[in-house]
């Protein structure tokens, strides 16, 4: 009797302490088929669904092949809150644009809790419709190739995105994101393909990523705060870009934003903050870039405030939004313009706080301009060019 009282605690113990088992679902075992030719959505979507149900860790297995997916919405919230998608080959959308209707999306994560994606490739294949825009054409808008939105504790780590037809990665709306060792590539004149945009989201870090891309290597919106960007090679590609603010009439405000060690290499532009010239009201505050290294790059240090294509909707090209405590550090290298820093800030709202450090930027072997409109601030240290503020 002893015994068996022994034996009924030590399974009740193992029951409840010990690690539950990984469940592993396999879209082979749900009709998935290497072969780059047949439509794995389904079988990757039933995979989910009993991942999503499940009480214990679940791992998605993508083997190694080639799956085609048309379109796979994964959708929560689900009982499980620990699934992991393993992908070890590639996964490519189908060889036409506007492939994703009108919903905008191509793979994407909806309303779920502790989602890691790890590994493999996503290929979106978008060559098509960019020459559909380079043409001229009507063209689809294209989808982002991985959205995750409305979503908290997620990671994506060591995945390859190329050939997206719109942004490659979008985290929108989302708490506690890591993104780690993420390879972007795309053609250089691909247009709006942002590698990673981060919006209304907050605690989202990005480090050790290799973006070379058409548009901003990472790209920041309204409303994201506490966001931790480290360790980032960017080029080709239009740089990490805080913008673009004030299209609406009300602007969620952007603060706490830190970037270090970045290396940009012959992009359109380093660390740029870009609001529209308009009414909107809003704020950029408590932003830090320090330690990055420029080669050839057209504006290594730009706040634009008048940002208005085509002179349209932009009245008196005023912008609303509030710029304030942005401190550049420890920032060298080579500027493709004579201009290296350009703080062209709104007479309504002039830029505040702003303060250098530590910055050496020289264009052909001479030193680069600094051009102040409306900007304060302070600089310590070494400083070439000599500062406006």
């Amino acid at each position: 009797m002893a015994k068996l009282t022994i034996f009924v605690l030590l399974k009740l113990f193992l029951l409840c302490f010990l690690p539950r088992s990984n469940a592993v679902y396999s879209v082979l075992n749900y009709g998935a088929k290497a072969d780059g030719k047949t439509d794995s959505a389904q079988p990757l979507l039933k995979a989910w669904a009993a991942a999503c149900r499940s009480s214990s860790p679940a791992t998605i297995h993508v083997p190694a092949g080639s799956f085609l997916v048309s379109q796979a919405i994964f959708h929560g919230p689900c009982k499980n809150t620990a699934i992991k998608f393993s992908i070890h080959g590639t996964i490519v959308s189908p060889s036409y644009y506007g492939k994703s209707d009108a919903s905008g999306k191509w793979i994407a994560f909806n309303n779920v809790e502790g989602v890691t994606i790890r590994g493999g490739n996503l290929d979106a294949r978008g060559g098509a419709l960019w020459t559909c825009k380079f043409d001229g054409r009507s063209c689809p808008t294209g989808a982002p190739s991985l959205i995750v939105s409305n979503s908290k504790n997620i990671a994506i780590d060591g995945v390859t995105s190329i050939n997206s037809e719109l942004f490659h990665i979008v985290i929108l709306g989302c708490q506690g994101v890591r993104i780690r060792g993420v390879h972007i590539l795309a053609s250089e004149n691909s247009p709006n393909t942002d590698g990673i945009h981060v919006q209304m989201s907050t605690g989202v870090s990005i480090v050790q990523a290799n973006i070379r891309t058409g548009d901003d290597c990472i790209s920041i919106g309204p409303g994201t705060s506490h966001l931790w960007i480290e360790r980032v090679f960017c080029g080709p590609g239009h740089g990490i870009s805080l913008g673009k603010l004030g299209e609406g009439l009300q602007v969620e405000g952007v603060q706490n934003i830190t970037v270090k060690s970045v290396m940009f290499a012959n992009t359109q532009n380093g660390f740029r903050i870009k609001t529209w010239g308009t009414n909107a009201r809003g704020y950029v505050k408590e932003v830090v870039f320090v330690d990055a290294v420029m080669r050839n790059v057209q504006n290594p240090i730009i706040i634009d405030q008048n940002y208005c294509p085509g002179n349209h909707n932009c009245p008196g090209q005023n912008s609303g939004i509030e710029i304030s405590h942005v401190k550049y550090k420890n920032i060298r290298g080579t500027s493709a313009t004579k201009v290296a820093v350009n703080f062209n800030c709104s007479p309504r709202n002039p830029c505040n706080g702003i303060r250098l450090k530590d910055i050496k930027l020289m264009y052909q072997n001479q030193w680069a301009r600094c051009y102040c409109k409306h900007a304060y601030g302070i600089a310590t240290g070494s400083v070439i060019p000599p500062s406006c503020l």
